[in-house]
């Protein structure tokens, strides 16, 4: 998944990290891994008392940002980048308005918290209160953190942002995007939650 992320553009050499839940803990890729090069090697797990597991190399830096994501029992991985349009649409906004309805996946509009010094605890702390009510949030002069059910889960969301904020930063500079209202948002997830949209079944 590493290599995949950096192959799509979304990681830059070092930047970015991505963990698991395990059993008492997490495996998280550890400080200073090459995405496009990684290997299972260069990932570690950490246990709740954030003391290293298994593994022989010191772990992320936002490993406390990846634990506060956690605190939903629902997460199951969380990936966080330097996706570029994820960051210039935190260069002139203060949030991502929903204007697709794929974005309700995500949670809808999503916030672009203040900038905090990467690794700190201010910057772990406004990235889990974002993450209590969305899949996804931007961070300010930085990148976006995504969760899943699993993996492959918060990568799909890492994907659907990015190409939500690419849309948003094309249409804002033709414009004033128009945004999905309320109404509209709740007409799309009765609408999907009647039809099963999105979903493989039997025709």
């Amino acid at each position: 998944m590493c290599r995949a992320l950096a192959a799509d553009g979304l990681v830059k050499g070092t930047a970015g990290n991505v963990s698991v839940r395990v059993d008492d803990g997490i495996a998280i890729t550890a400080t200073g891994v090459v995405f496009a090069e990684a290997v299972a090697d260069d990932v570690v797990i950490v246990g709740e008392d954030r003391h290293l597991v298994l593994g022989h190399l010191a772990p992320s830096s936002e490993l406390d940002l990846h634990f506060a994501a956690y605190a939903d029992d629902a997460v199951g991985a969380v990936v966080h980048t330097h996706a570029p349009a994820a960051i210039a649409v935190s260069l002139v906004s203060d949030r991502l308005p929903c204007v697709h309805y794929q974005q309700l996946t995500l949670g809808g509009e999503i916030e672009v918290v203040p900038f905090s010094v990467f690794g700190s605890p201010e910057l772990a702390e406004t990235t889990g209160d974002a993450l209590s009510s969305a899949n996804a949030v931007i961070l300010a002069h930085h990148g976006a953190v995504t969760t899943g059910r699993d993996l492959a889960d918060a990568v799909a969301h890492t994907a659907l942002l990015e190409w939500a904020c690419d849309i948003y930063l094309r249409a804002r500079a033709a414009g004033d995007p128009a945004e999905l209202s309320p109404e509209q948002q709740a007409d799309v997830v009765a609408a999907a939650v009647a039809t099963g949209y999105g979903q493989k079944h039997e025709a």
